[in-house]
């Protein structure tokens, strides 16, 4: 089972709880796989806290290690992604994870 690095999990300490709990979740979900806002907050025991995961992970300093990009909305649209590049950037993301089942990188 990976883990998330000593040096994240010290910074971690500085944000919200809610926003650590949602981040440590989508750290978990494997290069290639999605989840939908809805479903991360119901991995999290807060199943009406979908919107809360979208704020959470619009906040996430620690891209790409922990994986934003591959949370989606219930439609099966993308959704937000705050990282440079927007959309078309987390479309490549995903895109290239799906393909390889490698992580992809901001770039």
């Amino acid at each position: 089972m990976k883990k998330l690095s000593k040096e994240i999990l010290e910074k971690m300490k500085n944000y919200p709880p809610f926003y650590v709990k949602v981040w440590k979740e989508c750290f978990n979900i494997p290069a290639g796989k999605t989840l939908t806002y809805l479903q991360l907050a119901k991995k999290i025991g807060a199943p009406k806290a979908a919107r809360a995961v979208g704020t959470a992970l619009s906040k996430n300093p620690f891209a790409p290690v922990v994986p934003c990009h591959r949370v989606i909305r219930t439609d099966g649209k993308m959704g937000g992604f705050s990282a440079k590049g927007g959309i078309k950037l987390k479309l490549k993301m995903l895109d290239y994870e799906k393909r390889t089942g490698k992580n992809a990188k901001l770039s």
